[in-house]
């Protein structure tokens, strides 16, 4: 079964380079990853991705309806090493409000862990 990675990328960018890792190390059927229009322009991916691009400032709602909409259809894994606590909420609501099950994916010393 193909899989999919899901991350958020915020405006910190000592989380970045994880991201980048993650995407080049793995392969993906799709990689989505939820910013805003400032991530988008400065962040350079090692493989094609797709955007949900937010505003965090908006209602909780208007997050999650924007990554409910963009959500793969294939096995889901979730990167929350990047962004806040606002954007991880509505990433992992939306997750539940379609009952699809998802793993937790982390790059460690050991290589790609997935939980």
């Amino acid at each position: 079964m193909s899989k999919s990675l899901i991350a958020v990328l915020g405006a910190g960018k000592g989380t970045w380079g994880h991201i980048n890792r993650l995407i080049a190390e793995e392969e993906w059927s799709k990689v989505l990853l939820v910013s805003n229009e400032w991530g988008q322009q400065n962040f350079s991916a090692a493989k094609p991705v797709e955007w949900v691009l937010v505003n965090n400032r908006s209602g909780f709602e208007v997050l999650k309806n924007a990554i409910l909409e963009k959500l793969p259809e294939d096995e889901i894994c979730v990167s929350l090493v990047s962004g806040s606590g606002k954007e991880h909420m509505a990433m992992l609501v939306a997750l539940k409000e379609t009952k699809k099950p998802y793993k937790l994916v982390i790059l460690t010393g050991q290589g790609t862990k997935y939980y």
